[in-house]
């Protein structure tokens, strides 16, 4: 009867092991399809918006729905496969540490987001004269974090976005008229 029952318990132990990688495998295959689906759909609708000379700004927003996703997948398995207090740990020190990072960073960020209000300012582009914080020009070049200006006396000037971003005036193009 001991005989029997150490089978039994053996062969229900290899069924709960094979199920649960069975369940881990389907899991995770799950996650993976649903990630890349959620993807395709956030790059096809940020290609209709940013397209040419802008993709830097999609690519962007991409990598970071990319890494959002993958960390929640992350936080589901384990608290599905019963880790949730190492999943709720993980994500609040996750939470922790990009307060920190974003506190640092604080200033690149700013150029950032103000970058990508300039990109999508349809009367702020390459060629364009503008005068910003003193300095009037051409634009030259716009990037996420800083604009590049030719002055009249050919100096090319390299400011940040937060500092153009929130007052700048425009010369319209002749041909624009």
């Amino acid at each position: 009867m001991r005989s029997l029952l150490l089978t039994l318990g053996r062969r229900v132990g290899r069924v709960a092991v094979t199920l649960w990688v069975v369940f881990t495998g389907v899991f995770l295959a799950l996650a993976y399809v649903t990630v890349r689906i959620v993807l395709a759909l956030v790059r096809s609708s940020i290609e209709r918006v940013y397209v040419g000379d802008r993709e830097l700004v999609g690519d962007l927003i991409a990598t970071l729905v990319a890494i959002f996703l993958w960390f929640g997948v992350a936080l589901t398995f384990l608290k599905v496969v019963g880790m949730g207090d190492i999943a709720a740990s993980l994500g609040t020190a996750v939470g922790f540490i990009a307060l920190g990072v974003s506190y640092a960073l604080s200033e690149m960020i700013e150029d950032t987001v103000a970058g990508v209000y300039l990109l999508r300012d349809p009367d702020f582009n390459v060629g364009y004269r503008v005068e910003a914080k003193g300095v009037t020009g051409t634009v030259a070049a716009i990037e996420l974090r800083k604009t590049r200006i030719d002055t009249d006396a050919g100096d090319r000037i390299v400011m940040a976005n937060r500092e153009i971003e929130p007052r700048w005036t425009h010369d319209v193009p002749d041909d624009e008229d």
